[in-house]
Parts: structure tokens; sequence; C-alpha cells
């Protein structure tokens, strides 16, 4: 028989009911603002959770001083200084010289500007005062000494925003009154510097700035032109602008055609116009003169290592010929150049950290090559230290696909870090048949390093798979960096008798193995004559 179903659960008592109900409506309530006003209850709703974005927005926080080489929201900020600065520098001419501005339009332009001014003032009052300094060798970062420190900027910044508007109330809106704002041109030069230190590629920028210098210098001369066409007269001679189509494209026409010296204008009739013409000329001849000198001293710095590479490459290929070294040697060489410079730039990093002193130099070692060897067993263990001081003795070396890295018998004095690549160890009659490949992060010739004495040959012949490179490490330079570092010295001499007694062990295992085989080869033999001499006499 089936055991009865079981019965359905009481339901809960009415205390429980109303314990939920009010619970329900105390967070209803809980989610309002309550208060009295009156005496009548007033409820407000919460208002919406803030987004996460708006959040940190307002808990951000603005720091108590700036680094100006490295920060780089002051380079954000410094871009919007300098595009307040071109604002002026860019519109002020046009305004005075061509009438563009008007009274319908005047209430944007006078919004323009002073959003520039609000810009420069937010500069000397917020960031100005926070700037890192040096002052005797310290890094001063209180406001205190600000005004010590930077007086002369300040003061030019202070004159910069000089009100000079309040005569607009005498002469109307004339855009030459905030020529002051252009004296702030010190943030333009600051900005320029610290941009060319923050992009990879820095001539890129001096090209567009050299460029834009060229630009500006054609758009004074655009507005001048236009100036002197008005005050002559428009339309009154060949040689004004006639007032016609665009007044600042045609302008800039002129311009250009005057300053760069193309010709084909009109010859000047009255003695303003020819004043202005030669003026135009000796100023056009000048600057453009300057504007090729500096895009030539650009394009110069930009192409100074690829000019250096193909020195050094037609050097030795006039060496060689010289010399009449085969053709087959002057291909190897050439592929070792191309190959060097397309993966490092450079032929030699030495020559690049040279100049630095040997701290940072060591920084730039860790930062590039610990991560390699620190793999390395051989030196695991180790102080750290005595391993960033190994750093900066290591040599990086390109070898080319069938490059010997060493050859048995030859004196081993160094010590090679495979870095990138492939090398074989080979051997045989032809030197063809490889024995073990040995791949990135591995360690070979450390015997030769780590024995004492000299006189320690190669027991292999190594070459190169591919293209490989290879730190390759002295065996002066560890001795150097070891005295100072005995414990590390004592713990590499132990992994030295290691790898030793192991080859050797190695050795011997190999041969015992080859004695049991002559062994069981000699008994096979014996046993063959003795059976055949069996036969023999029966």
């Amino acid at each position: 028989s089936k055991a009865p179903p079981p019965p359905p659960p009481p339901p809960p008592p009415e205390g429980e009911k109303k314990d939920d109900t009010t619970a329900a409506q105390e967070q209803d309530e809980g989610e309002e603002f309550q208060f009295e006003l009156l005496g009548y209850p007033v409820k407000i709703p919460k208002p919406p959770p803030i987004p996460d974005w708006l959040q940190a927005v307002l808990e951000y926080r603005f720091p108590s001083s700036i680094d100006p080489f490295t920060d780089i929201i002051y380079v954000v900020w410094l871009f919007f200084v300098v595009a307040a600065w071109n604002w002026n520098v860019w519109l002020i001419p046009i305004r005075w010289a061509f009438p563009y501005q008007t009274t319908e339009n005047i209430h944007l332009w006078l919004l323009a500007d002073y959003t520039c001014d609000f810009i420069y003032i937010a500069d000397i009052v917020i960031f100005q005062p926070r700037l890192q300094f040096v002052r005797g060798g310290d890094i001063v970062v209180k406001k205190l000494w600000f005004c010590l420190n930077s007086l002369c900027f300040l003061q030019m910044d202070l004159i910069s925003l000089f009100p000079m508007e309040i005569l607009y109330f005498f002469t109307g809106v004339n855009p030459l009154l905030r020529f002051p704002r252009l004296l702030k041109y010190m943030v333009f030069f600051e900005f320029n510097d610290r941009m060319e230190a923050v992009m990879k590629k820095a001539y890129i920028y001096r090209v567009i700035r050299t460029s834009t210098y060229l630009l500006y210098s054609l758009h004074i001369n655009a507005c001048l032109f236009y100036w002197g066409s008005d005050y002559e007269g428009l339309g009154s001679t060949k040689w004004v602008y006639n007032g016609k189509g665009n007044a600042y494209i045609r302008c800039y026409y002129f311009a250009v055609k005057t300053l760069i010296t193309i010709g084909g204008l009109p010859d000047p009739t009255t003695v303003f116009e020819i004043c202005f013409q030669l003026i135009n000329y000796f100023v056009g001849v000048f600057a453009f003169s300057i504007m090729i000198g500096q895009m030539r001293d650009v394009v110069g710095a930009a192409t100074a290592g690829e000019n250096y590479y193909r020195a050094c490459m037609d050097s030795t290929v006039k060496y060689m010929n010289s010399y009449s070294i085969p053709r087959e040697v002057q291909n190897r060489i050439k592929t070792w150049y191309d190959y060097t410079w397309k993966i490092q730039g450079m032929l030699d990093e030495q020559e690049l950290l040279v100049q630095l002193p040997t701290k940072m130099r060591m920084d730039i070692a860790v930062d590039v090559n610990y991560s390699i060897v620190s793999k390395v067993a051989l030196f695991q263990g180790c102080d750290r230290q005595m391993v960033f001081d190994m750093l900066t003795r290591l040599k990086s070396v390109v070898y080319l696909p069938g490059d010997f890295v060493c050859k048995k018998g030859e004196i081993g004095r160094e010590m090679y870090i495979i870095k990138q690549g492939e090398v074989q160890v080979v051997g045989g009659p032809d030197l063809q048949t490889v024995f073990v490949t040995i791949r990135a992060g591995s360690v070979f010739g450390e015997i030769s390093l780590l024995a004492g004495g000299g006189g320690n040959r190669r027991t292999a012949n190594v070459k190169a798979h591919g293209f490989a490179n290879l730190f390759i490490l002295d065996k002066n330079d560890l001795a150097e960096i070891l005295v100072h570092y005995p414990e590390s010295q004592k713990l590499l001499r132990k992994k030295e008798f290691e790898i030793i007694f192991c080859d050797s062990c190695k050795f011997f295992k190999t041969y015992l193995q080859l004695r049991s085989r002559a062994d069981q080869c000699l008994q096979s033999f014996n046993n063959f004559f003795f059976l055949l001499d069996y036969r023999q006499f029966h």
C-alpha cells in the first residue's frame, strides 16, 4: 500500500503577513526623503544612482603638485592654452584687416575672446602654482616658492591679461586692443618641448611646426596686403585687391606669389605700392630662406641615423673592394648590416648608452634584458645585484645563418646567452650532423667561462641555424663582477662542479654502454667461431 501524501503546509500567521507588508512599506519609504513643511508631510523621491564614470569624476582630486616633464595631464592642458594663444595670434590680424567682424556676429567673437581669457586665468591660478621646479638640486613642490621661481614668466602672463578692453567704450571693439594676449608666447615654446619629449617620432611634429611658421608668415602678408589695398582703395589700380571673390583666399594667393618670389604680379604704380612690394620681396627672400634652412635641418635630423648607417655600409664596401674580398663574403657582410639595422635600428647598442650615467645604463639593461637572463638556470640563486651588474657587460651580437659561433678546439673566453633565434651543435666529417638544437633563453660555453686558469678549449662546434641574436659575456668581465659577490662566486663554482660531474657521469655511462656492447659482440664472435670449429671437427 502506498503512503498517504503529506499534508499541505499551514498558512502563515497574520502577524507575519503584517510584518512582511510593513517591511515592504518601510523599504519603499526608505527610498524617499520625508520631512514636514508647514505641518504637512512632504515626500521627495531619491535621485537615481550616479553612474560610475560620473562618480569617478566627482571623486577626482586635483594634484597638489605637477611634474611638468612627465605628467601627461599638463601636456594636455598646454594644448588648450596654446590653442587659446593661437586664436589670438591668427585671428587678431584677420579681424583688424578684413571686414569679418560685424555688429551681427560681434557677440560670437567676444564669447571666443573671453573663453580664451578664462583659459589664461585658469593657467595662472590653477596650474602654474602647482608646477614642480628644481632649486639648488632639490625638487620644490610648495606654492610659496612659485613666485620666486617664475617671477619673469608670471609678470609676462599678468601683462598678457592687461584689460585694455576697457577702451572698447571709447574706440569700439577694436581687435588690436587684444595685442597683449600675444605676450604669452613662452607657453608655445614650452608646449613644443613637451611634445617632442612625448612623441616617439618627434621629427614629424618639427616638420608640421616649421610648415606652420611658413603658413603664418603668408597669413600676416595676406592681412597686410588687404590693409594696403583698402588704404589705396579696393580696385583703384591693377596692383591692389579688386574686391571680387573671397577676400582672404585671393590676398593669401598674392602673399604666396610675393613671398616665394614666384612673380607674375601686376607692377605697382604708386609710391606706396612700390615701397610695399619692395619690403615684401626683401622679407620674402629672407623668411623663405630661413624656412628652407629649418626644414633642411629637421629632415637631416630625422634621417641622421639612416645616413650614418649608409655611410658605414659604403665605407665597408669600399674597403672590401679595395682588398678584393670575395663576393660571397661581401654579400654576407651586407646581409649582416641590413638585418642588424632592421631589428635594432642601430649597428651598436653601446654607442647609444655610452653617454648615459652608469645607473641609467643599468636601468635600461634591466628593463630590456633581465627577463631573458633571469630564466637562465646558471644564474638562478645568485645575488640579484650581481645579475644587474652583469647585464651592463653583455654585448649583443647578430650571427647569420650558417655562421659558426664557436668551433671545437678554440680557446674559450666567452659564454653565450641566446636572446633570439636558434643555434645547433654539429659534428661529423662534414660538420653537417646536428646533435642538438639550442633555443632562446639557453646558455652554452659556460664551462670555459667558469673554469679557472686559461687554455680552456671548446668541446663542440656550434653554428647559427637562422638569424641568431646572442648575448656575449666575457670571462674577464665576469671575474671583475664576482670579486664583489663572493657568495655568488661560490654558488657558480658549485654549479661548475655539478656540470663537470654530470658530463663526466654521462661520459662514463656512455663508456660503460659501449664496453658492454663490445663485450657482447666479442662473445657473439667467440660463439660463432666455436660453433664453426665444432661442425668442422664432426
